[in-house]
């Protein structure tokens, strides 16, 4: 294992049997090498605990940690990142796809870029075989130097999974840790985009999978999601009205915490209210998963030709 690893990733899983294989082979396969792989098991029932166990005897990078108990996802999330001890960290997820190049070219880009503090790739979501259903354009405005911009830009604007960016870890440390409330993860992107500028480098290497089990397929309602993310809202005092509440106070929070200015805060907070009158846009809450899938015959880059581990399959072109 590396003494002191440059980009720690942080695996956070329950119950991952079906692809948690294919994921550590393409993220041990990556070309850049220099990150620890660190895994918490959140107490899974199934074979997760075996195929963990097998892949870090094989690899030092790794580092397995389990749970005596389910704690949720988002203390889990948590707990991988607080074990990190790169500068940089990325949260990755067990049913995932990822590009040899990606940890690379996101590395690359943030050391070219100091004033950059989150990098991603381009993406796509494959279903549950890996083969591409729907690549899908960035087209927020979080390269922005305006701090308002780039808020405005994550309360309006669809898409996008940069919360599996690459992060530099001292800026994770000075924002709230990851909630479990409705949406939490999007007032979580929002304060960090307040820190600073993300770059997207534009090279197809994310594929995020979207199969019956996925957490949010499997857990359609509010409060059924929220339970998953921290089983201490199952109780009375976490109805839907007081998660859509928290959901709204977490992006006014954010502005407070951030280091704005007074004009960029005033101006954060004329965004917010925008938002909030007007629901956000029409079309804002599609699903990209749920757009008309592409037509192979279209696609002209093969996911198994970018991800370690796919070699020779049949089918998965971007």
């Amino acid at each position: 294992m590396t003494p002191h690893p440059r980009l720690s990733i942080g695996l956070p899983v329950y119950n991952g049997e079906e692809y948690l294989a294919e994921s550590f082979d393409a993220l041990l396969g990556q070309t850049y090498e220099d990150f620890e792989l660190v895994v918490s098991d959140n107490a899974s029932t199934d074979a997760t605990q075996e195929i963990c166990r097998k892949y870090a005897a094989q690899d030092s990078r790794i580092r397995y940690l389990r749970l005596p108990r389910n704690v949720g996802a988002t203390p889990n999330h948590n707990r991988v990142f607080a074990e990190c001890r790169g500068e940089l960290f990325k949260w990755a997820s067990h049913d995932d796809l990822y590009g040899r190049d990606l940890l690379r070219r996101c590395v690359d880009a943030l050391d070219e870029r100091p004033d950059v503090i989150l990098a991603h790739t381009d993406q796509a979501v494959v279903d549950a075989d890996g083969r591409v259903k729907v690549p899908y354009a960035y087209t927020l405005d979080t390269g922005s130097p305006s701090a308002p911009d780039r808020f405005r830009s994550l309360l309006f604007e669809p898409g996008g999974d940069d919360f599996y960016g690459v992060i530099r870890a001292d800026v994770l440390r000075r924002v709230k840790p990851l909630d479990s409330y409705h949406h939490a993860d999007r007032t979580f992107v929002a304060e960090i985009t307040l820190h600073g500028r993300f770059h997207q480098v534009p090279e197809l290497l994310y594929f995020r999978r979207d199969h019956p089990h996925r957490a949010e397929r499997a857990n359609p309602g509010k409060r059924a999601r929220c339970v998953n993310l921290d089983p201490r809202r199952a109780g009375p005092l976490h109805p839907t009205p007081r998660l859509l509440a928290e959901y709204l106070w977490g992006f006014v929070a954010a502005i407070r915490r951030a280091p704005l200015s007074p004009a960029d805060r005033r101006a954060c907070y004329g965004h917010l209210a925008d938002w909030m009158s007007s629901r956000a846009r029409p079309g804002a809450g599609e699903r990209v998963e749920d757009r008309a899938p592409v037509d192979p015959d279209l696609l002209t880059v093969s996911v198994d030709e970018l991800v370690a581990g796919r070699e020779g399959r049949a089918g998965g072109r971007a």
